[in-house]
């Protein structure tokens, strides 16, 4: 359930399947620091990093000066991206360390990281209080006319000059947050109240430093500088990878990181109850928890594991999230959703089926659909000796089957959102299309390459495939539909995919654990699909942008390189018939309304996101926000007139209704009856390529390796 109403912003990455304890914040009247210190343990952990990340690491890189400097550089990053805390005067004196820092993460002095952390405490506990004065001091003695501007985005600030001007930032950052909510309709009082219970409760964090957050703040900064996917597990953190692995507990099926202060989600678990639920999405930040009808605890500035143990909890319970919902237009806005804690059920996450019927020329095509949300396989079943055991594969296979005996001409996969999953299913999944031959390529840091093959014979559909992709398909979905491509067996439609071409192990230190990049995949045609991914034959724009989402968005990246083919067969001549069909398939989409709504949608949401400052004048910003409402709702009701639906005469019309809604989830009002239009293109394409059959090639052929042999589809 969903409810709208305010709330608040302010990070570490880590993946876990969550679900919860309680945790309550304490306020003293008077309260000291006790800066945290390096532990022998910890010491030998970074010296083991090193040596791990030196010789055990798929990129070669020595740890010299500049990389030195650079894990510095990082490190400030980490622990002050938004520069909100230091002054110019702290980093010139952080910059004396640069000359000993190679020394000091090769040997495991852990001094000077130490020390900055500290610094860092100090300085957020200042900002702290002087946030909280100016509040207690009265939001009405601040001023909203005139021309001052508040910059959205600081990444790229310089450092503060003083004490002074750190002042001013978080003057106009209370300003900012004021008048956000005033605009929402906020009273003054409950402004006051939000606000102080925002920065009271993240002071009381700080003042509760821990040793491990400062070596782990570190570490990472330090792994940071070999690839974004190998990072430095906690022992707490390890035991919360290890949960999520075996997906062991029961939670609500989300996958979490921490970024700039807030607890992000990263992805929803098909099968958990987050997807069923449909209110919590990706690239939604939590800013609160609580259980059952308890009163909702502030997170923002919270450690990943903390907010962890307050989502988790037994099954049944249920669990209340305040979050900022992704793209929305203003921080200051939450919803409150409540999902019920539940196992992740993996026939939930399993393929599904339906059959759409195409015309051309008054002749009927059936195609069939599968949509596959992830890569499964039940290994304790299979490793039991259990015949029947649940897979992808497998289940797809039985699909097939059924849609064949309903009279399926062609077919369409749709692997948008899936993320990935067992490397073995998307292997064996490439083997049903095509016979026996080479499926993906892994090279190791020693340059040795390891082919994966289907060595099963036969396959269990012969006739013309689309497979579907988007920013959001990674992985082994990628494995899948790159040889798919490079076998010509298929063609692919949608967004260039997300580009993730690399491969993790697990380590264990003498604290904690090492995730470490130790391989990457190459497509059978050689070329990797790290950082590219795949890219289609035909194109469909997505509703997010891959600049925002995509494996190139993560800070260093291991580039695309590409290494030898191996030897494989082709089986159809989609080149004679391919700008055909992009023609075709371009000139008819265009001119669907639902695909021209989302363009405007993106539209606007990059308008939105694009900018760097906001006025701080009441009448400017009101008169900006009201442009911007006026815009979004007719949108809204563009898309309601798609739906048949009853439209808004007021944005304060579309907010009750949102309200009205909240027990069905944020998206419900976006739900189609059906195939998305996404679907229903891709089925008529397929018809527009099973009307093209005469140029084609059959499934079947001389073997030949590279060669087509022409053949057609009849109805």
């Amino acid at each position: 359930m969903r409810i709208r109403h305010l709330f608040p912003h302010s990070v570490l990455p880590v993946l876990l399947v969550v679900m919860a304890l309680s945790a309550q914040a304490s306020t003293d009247t008077e309260r000291t620091y006790d800066a945290v210190e390096p532990t022998s343990d910890q010491s030998r952990a970074n010296i083991l990093i090193a040596r791990q990340l030196q010789f055990g690491h798929f990129k070669d890189q020595d740890i010299d000066d500049e990389l030195a400097s650079n894990t510095l550089d990082a490190y400030l990053d980490q622990l002050d991206s938004q520069r909100l805390y230091f002054t110019r005067q702290d980093i010139e004196e952080f910059n004396e360390y640069r000359d000993s820092l190679k020394r000091s993460l090769t040997s495991g002095r852990l001094e000077p990281a130490f020390k900055i952390y500290n610094r860092y405490q100090k300085r957020t506990i200042e900002r702290l209080e002087h946030a909280l004065s100016l509040i207690e001091n009265g939001i009405d003695k601040l001023d909203f006319d005139g021309d001052d501007e508040y910059r959205i985005d600081r990444g790229e600030a310089d450092w503060a000059k003083d004490k002074a001007a750190l002042d001013q930032i978080w003057r106009n950052r209370i300003r900012n947050a004021v008048l956000s909510m005033r605009l929402d309709g906020q009273p003054d009082e409950a402004i006051k109240e939000t606000l102080t219970q925002r920065y009271e409760s993240q002071l009381d964090r700080t003042y509760k430093p821990r040793s491990e957050d400062a070596f782990q703040y570190w570490m990472n900064a330090f792994t940071s500088l070999w690839d974004p996917h190998t990072q430095y597990l906690s022992p707490r953190n390890s035991e919360n990878f290890d949960i999520n692995m075996s997906l062991s507990l029961e939670g609500i099926g989300a996958v979490l990181q921490s970024e700039d202060g807030y607890t992000k989600v990263s992805r929803i678990v098909p099968g958990g109850p987050a997807s069923d639920e449909g209110s919590l999405g990706a690239a939604d930040r939590i800013v609160g928890v609580g259980q059952e009808d308890e009163r909702i605890t502030n997170v923002i500035g919270w450690r990943l594991d903390e907010v962890v143990d307050l989502i988790r909890g037994p099954k049944g319970s249920t669990v209340r999230l305040e979050i900022i919902p992704a793209g929305t237009a203003n921080d200051m806005n939450t919803d409150t959703i409540s999902i019920v804690r539940d196992e992740v059920k993996l026939e939930e996450q399993s393929a599904q089926s339906d059959m759409l019927e195409m015309k051309r020329d008054e002749q009927p095509w059936d195609v069939g659909v599968i949509d596959i949300p992830t890569f499964y396989a039940d290994l304790k079943a299979a490793r039991e000796g259990k015949k029947n055991y649940k897979s992808t594969t497998r289940d797809v296979r039985e699909l097939i089957e059924g849609l064949k005996k309903d009279g399926m001409d062609g077919l369409v996969i749709d692997l948008r959102d899936n993320g990935g999953g067992a490397l073995t299913e998307a292997n064996q999944l490439v083997g049903l299309f095509v016979e026996s031959g080479p499926t993906v390529q892994v090279r190791g840091p020693d340059g040795s390459v390891q082919v994966f093959e289907d060595e099963e014979n036969g396959v269990a559909w012969d006739g013309p495939i689309i497979v579907l992709v988007n920013n959001l398909s990674a992985s082994a979905s990628e494995i899948f539909a790159g040889a798919m491509q490079d076998y010509d067996r298929a063609l692919i439609m949608g967004s260039q995919t997300f580009g993730k071409g690399t491969v993790q192990a697990v380590r264990p230190l003498n604290h904690g654990h090492l995730k470490i990049t130790q391989s990457k995949f190459y497509r059978i045609s050689g070329a990797s699909t790290q950082n590219r991914g795949v890219v289609p034959d035909l194109e469909i724009a997505d509703r997010i942008h891959r600049d925002r989402v995509a494996e190139s968005a993560l800070d260093g990246a291991l580039e695309w390189d590409e290494i030898d083919p191996v030897d494989h067969m082709t089986y159809f001549n989609f080149d004679s018939v391919l700008q055909k069909l992009s023609d075709t398939h371009t000139e008819r989409f265009n001119a669907v309304k639902e695909y021209q709504l989302q363009k405007k949608e993106m539209a606007l949401l990059e308008e939105r996101r694009d900018r760097t400052h906001v006025s701080l004048n009441a009448d400017k910003r009101q008169k900006n926000l009201e442009q911007f409402r006026n815009k979004q709702l007719a949108l809204v009701n563009e898309r309601r007139e798609l739906q048949d639906k009853e439209t808004f005469d007021s944005w304060q019309a579309y907010q009750k209704d949102a309200e009205s809604r909240a027990a069905k989830g944020r998206r419900s009002d976006l739900a189609e009856d059906g195939p998305d239009f996404v679907v229903r293109e891709s089925g008529q394409v397929l018809a527009d390529l099973l009307n093209l059959n005469a140029a084609f090639a059959s499934i079947y052929h001389d073997g030949a390796e590279s060669e087509t042999v022409a053949g057609e589809w009849d109805k």
